[in-house]
């Protein structure tokens, strides 16, 4: 090498922490930026009731909807609603189209390795549902039956790991059409949340549909971009308020029925 060369590479060496330093800085804005801009980004569902779905008035509501307020209104800034699907809801984050997701985002080790999320803000699990005219208590059970769930959803994820060969498992792209597709017979089961269970079976009872099978118990939690610790630290400070003020609790009891009751952090 020549010592020209030399020269060169240990500027490069020299450079390489103020890089990673910088990158780190860049990382950090998310919560300046919305601050500055007096402007939060948040993506909530809008096929997803309670937590998310459209009124007569045509606008987002919902407990996701309901916490998204919340959180804007804690950081004296304006809320914009971004609406998203389970499919789409962690690429808004990466690709920085929103700065938080509200999306009845369950945690698993596979969502952590691409974002970070706060504590969890409300209650939420998944689990089979079908008509009382159909035996299933055991995963055996569904052997040879036709089930229908929204790709890429936790409900999704957690079927996998219980479904027997011979289920028939069919995937669509949002909960408005895994709904329809059970509710006009294409399906036999659905496998989706607690939440658009209930608002389903309020709306079919012809159906005679009931709880199934258990998949998971799965608390919802906010999702952060990678890396951004000064937002994510600020929005815990905020649910930690409301879970003291009673506030996270008021918003489950709105619109789930029940008090969101010890939530993990």
């Amino acid at each position: 090498m020549s010592h020209r060369s030399f020269l060169k590479a240990l500027g490069l060496l020299a450079a390489a922490p103020l890089l990673f330093a910088a990158s780190v800085a860049q990382a950090q804005t998310a919560l300046d930026d919305v601050l500055a801009k007096k402007l939060i980004t948040i993506a909530i569902p809008t096929d997803y009731p309670p937590y998310g779905f459209v009124g007569t008035d045509l606008k987002p509501q919902g407990l996701d909807v309901d916490m998204a307020t919340l959180i804007a209104a804690k950081l004296g800034v304006k809320v914009e609603l971004v609406p998203v699907t389970s499919a789409n809801r962690i690429p808004y984050l990466q690709t920085k189209k929103a700065d938080l997701v509200i999306s009845t985002l369950g945690k698993n080790p596979d969502r952590e390795k691409v974002i970070d999320f706060t504590a969890a803000y409300s209650p939420f699990f998944q689990a089979v549902f079908g008509p009382k005219t159909l035996a299933v208590k055991t995963p055996a059970d569904l052997a040879g039956k036709s089930i229908g769930v929204t790709r890429g959803a936790m409900e999704d994820q957690e079927l996998g790991k219980i479904a027997p060969s011979g289920l028939d498992v069919k995937r669509f792209e949002d909960n408005n059409v895994t709904v329809s597709a059970y509710v006009s017979g294409q399906t036999q089961l659905i496998a989706t949340g607690a939440s658009v269970a209930g608002a389903m079976m309020a709306k079919n009872p012809q159906l005679g549909t009931e709880f199934k099978l258990l998949l998971k118990d799965s608390p919802n939690f906010i999702g952060v971009a990678k890396g951004e610790d000064k937002l994510r630290a600020k929005v815990n400070e905020i649910i930690a308020d409301a879970k003291k003020a009673g506030e996270l609790d008021k918003m489950a009891v709105k619109w789930l029925g029940r008090p969101a009751g010890d939530l993990p952090q």
